[in-house]
């Protein structure tokens, strides 16, 4: 058995997850995710993939974030035609990012289009929604820790990998004649102590790792998180503002609510009203319920029915167009959670078109703010964003959250890799930008004496031969 890995997205970039393992003549797809980011990273979207898509046996993805699975739909666009392998959870968190992702595409090609903003005449989305929807009729989802059989002689488990709902831990098997190896995909790892989500499973053996580094380089503890939030809130309020926060539709959205029901439930912060201005988020909400035994949630018994914190009177959905314009003329404090969380797209641009004009009003950023994106620019204090073709001038408040990533940091990354019995024979450092993934791959060297590599964009390695 050969065996070998290309590295076709998150090679010292922090988003384009793809990992290719050819295995004989099987070709196995880890993931298929989108750049974002950096221009010189989403551009690569539209570079032709090295390999034909018709060529690849099978996908498996570790869980639904963009990152992870947008680029999906272009894949089978393509000609992919064979099985999406993933979990429950994952699979219906994708039907609704995906869809969501490729509605968004569509838009922004129209508006583009609309406005004359594009080097094309016609500009065309990366995917449509029919591509979206023949991608989900390829999934076939497996429960954590079953043995699920991908060829005669190589198989995966999944184990949970906190995160979000239903990311996954990748241990992939292969049997050779004279002996079996083991490959373990880390995927995103979720956080030790989380409030919502469980702790990432222990691993304890491979002889191939690959491991993400996205906080690889720092520590981000989830220290006083409550007190952070307490008192960004509690100056909107003085400062009779808005508090708008780009925040990821999975996971990050679903923490802040509870972390803002808790506090004005403590009445450490006003009673006031939250807005949650997401479809996707919204969506995402009802799925907690759906996958109560993956998550630390649990509904409060009321009036003999099971109440859930997201049933709160003060939280507001707005399933509308109508009702997400209509935040633009509030003018008493509130609240208003909207994706996408690094500010690439979705509502939350409306939001910030608004807000960030008005010196009364608060940008909270609350979560990683990949390079080149325009939450990452409005953290590093530009004077300016541009959204919708305009420069907006930023005169809000900018505030930020620490402790609040679904990302472990780095020591909890060491802590999860201590598991392991044995220093497995190549870790590889992928999901990180380059200055972490570069401080992370010399603090495994020194803390725990392995083998690392940080593998360059495309690049082909050979892993084993002749097992």
């Amino acid at each position: 058995m050969e065996v070998s890995i290309k590295f076709l997205g998150a090679a010292r970039s922090v988003t384009g997850s793809k990992h290719l393992l050819t295995i004989d003549s099987k070709k196995i797809l880890v993931d298929c995710g989108m750049f974002q980011g950096k221009k010189e990273l989403r551009l690569r979207n539209w570079d032709k993939l090295p390999i034909d898509p018709r060529e690849i046996d099978l996908v498996v993805i570790t869980h639904a974030h963009i990152d992870h699975t947008g680029y999906l739909p272009r894949l089978v666009k393509d000609g992919f035609s064979g099985k999406i392998i993933c979990t429950a959870a994952t699979e219906d968190l994708m039907q609704i990012m995906l869809l969501d992702a490729a509605k968004l595409q569509e838009e922004e090609a129209l508006f583009a289009l609309k406005q004359g903003y594009s080097k094309h005449n016609k500009p065309e989305p990366l995917f449509d929604t029919d591509d979206a929807k023949l991608v989900m009729q390829l999934v076939e989802s497996h429960p954590f820790k079953t043995e699920v059989k991908l060829f005669p002689d190589v198989s995966i488990t999944l184990y949970n990998a906190g995160h979000i709902l239903g990311a996954a831990i990748v241990e992939m098997k292969l049997k050779g004649n004279t002996q079996q190896k083991k490959i373990v995909f880390s995927g995103d790892l979720g956080r030790y102590n989380d409030p919502i989500m469980y702790d990432p499973e222990v691993m304890s053996q491979a002889e191939i790792l690959l491991t993400e580094s996205t906080y690889g380089d720092r520590l981000n503890p989830m220290a006083d998180v409550d007190g952070q939030l307490t008192k960004i809130v509690n100056e909107v309020y003085g400062n009779n503002g808005v508090l708008v926060i780009p925040a990821f539709a999975v996971g990050r959205s679903q923490l802040l609510i509870y972390y803002f029901h808790k506090l004005m439930e403590g009445k450490r912060i006003p009673l006031l009203p939250i807005f949650l201005d997401s479809p996707m988020a919204i969506s995402v909400t009802s799925l907690y319920e759906k996958y109560a035994g993956l998550h630390k949630i649990k509904a409060t018994k009321e009036r003999n029915e099971l109440v859930s914190i997201f049933d709160s009177s003060n939280i507001h959905f707005c399933n509308s167009r109508e009702s997400s314009k209509a935040l633009n003329e509030m003018k008493k404090p509130g609240i208003i959670i909207s994706a996408s969380g690094m500010a690439t797209g979705g509502r939350v641009l409306h939001h910030l078109y608004q807000r960030l004009p008005n010196k009364q009003d608060t940008v909270l950023l609350a979560g990683y703010q990949a390079e080149g994106s325009r939450g990452r620019n409005i953290l590093e204090g530009d004077k300016s964003i541009k959204i919708f073709g305009e420069e907006i001038p930023v005169h809000c408040q900018v505030r930020e959250v620490h402790g609040l990533s679904a990302h472990a940091d780095q020591s909890e990354l060491i802590r999860w890799l201590s598991n392991f019995k044995n220093p497995p024979k190549t870790t590889f450092i992928v999901h990180g930008e380059e200055a972490s993934a570069n401080t992370f791959s010399q603090t495994i060297q020194q803390k725990l004496g392995w083998n690392t590599v940080i593998p360059e964009y495309l690049q082909t390695v050979n892993l084993f031969s002749g097992i």
